[in-house]
């Protein structure tokens, strides 16, 4: 089918694979193809408009970043085969327990602090019942 371009259509779909960065915009946008051809075919392959969307490198960033995030996960997995789960559940336990002692002198502190804000107060729910 791309044999059946005209000559100029096949030019800018080469001049496309130059520039990703104007792929990107015409799917943003939507304004479509035809608006950047009309220009394409006004100002020419070499004007500055072009130059934003040129290609950056971002193929050699995004394997840095895959490389990156590999090397990562494989740390990860180092350090995770030298953990003790028999002193990290200790440690767990120990926090809890930690954890457990502040709420209940929390507790004691604050009903110390307003005695008179239990449930109910100090009266007795029976009270109401009687003459």
């Amino acid at each position: 089918m791309s044999d059946n371009l005209h000559p100029s259509v096949r030019e800018f779909k080469a001049f496309l694979q130059k520039h990703p960065g104007l792929v990107k915009e015409v799917r943003k946008s939507g304004k479509g193809f035809q608006t950047y051809y009309e220009k394409w075919a006004l100002l020419g392959e070499n004007d500055p408009l072009w130059e934003r969307y040129k290609e950056t490198g971002s193929g050699a960033t995004d394997s840095k970043s895959k490389e990156g995030k590999k090397e990562m996960v494989e740390r990860l997995v180092q350090m995770s085969e030298n953990i003790d789960l028999d002193k990290l559940q200790n440690q767990v336990d120990n926090v809890n327990n930690t954890i457990s002692t502040l709420q209940g002198l929390l507790g004691q502190f604050q009903s110390s602090q307003n005695p008179s804000k239990q449930p109910f107060g100090n009266q007795n729910l029976f009270n109401a019942f009687k003459d």
